[in-house]
């Protein structure tokens, strides 16, 4: 039986599933930042770390491919979202054994995720991890990973003998070297994409309210209650038809 977390150990709540469905939630105990470092490696730690803050636009293939010859030393990779982060993810990783681990940590920790942007890479050594409840907000959900022994690409066992297993953010679980050639970023189950698109706004002012969206050339003005620019655009351009985005409508000027 695992010992509890000392008071000493930095909690970070997180939760999986999809929000429309089902969701579980729990709580991560991570060593403190301070605790370990490439030549300082905490006392009695497992081979188990947390990637934290991966950015939403890497797919599980690109993560996959980030994280090179470590892949085959994977046991099991779990898809989290923080609390409060919605352009991120985080990912916990069980490895085969402890060197793996601490192999991964000191060439992965610190490093950018792409030397064309500047997120960094911040892998944390876990001590814990507990689930704390799940919420159902559909009664008709799409099958769980619990019930798919098998996985949903090539069809063998879910078993760690035959390859690590990566579970998604919305709780369905892959073959990682199957999850590995699936570049689209949603789930191939059902769908899910953690990404969400970008928020539309006003071409002229930024706006992000009372939009209105011209159906012929699909230019995105703000409406009258703010500054008007859907009408002058209308006035301009002749362009009659246009979308309320909150209702979903079209107005005929």
């Amino acid at each position: 039986m695992d010992p509890s977390p000392s008071s000493t150990t930095r909690a970070v709540p997180f939760s999986s599933g999809n929000p429309r469905i089902e969701e579980t939630h729990g709580v991560m105990h991570l060593y403190p930042e301070d605790a370990a470092s490439r030549s300082h490696l905490p006392v009695g730690r497992k081979p188990l770390v947390c990637v934290l803050a991966v950015p939403n636009h890497m797919t599980y293939a690109d993560f996959c491919r980030f994280c090179g010859s470590f892949v085959q030393h994977m046991l099991e990779m779990r898809i989290v979202r923080n609390d409060g982060a919605e352009n991120h993810y985080s990912v916990l990783i069980t490895f085969d054994d402890q060197s793996s681990t601490d192999s991964f940590y000191k060439h992965f920790n610190g490093k950018r995720f792409s030397s064309l942007e500047g997120d960094i890479c911040g892998v944390c050594y876990v001590v814990d991890v507990q689930y704390t409840g799940s919420i159902e907000h559909s009664q008709c959900s799409i099958s769980s990973s619990a019930e798919q022994p098998n996985c949903p690409v090539c069809l063998e066992r879910l078993e760690q003998d035959y390859g690590g297993i990566l579970t998604t953010i919305c709780n369905h679980s892959f073959h990682s070297s199957c999850i590995s050639k699936w570049t689209d970023s949603s789930c191939p189950v059902c769908r899910y994409c953690q990404q969400q698109p970008e928020k539309s706004t006003c071409s002229v002012c930024g706006t992000s309210e009372n939009l209105w969206i011209c159906v012929i050339c699909g230019f995105v003005g703000c409406g009258r209650y703010i500054e008007g620019h859907a009408i002058t655009h209308w006035r301009e351009t002749q362009h009659c038809y246009s979308l309320e985005l909150e209702t979903q409508r079209v107005w005929d000027y």
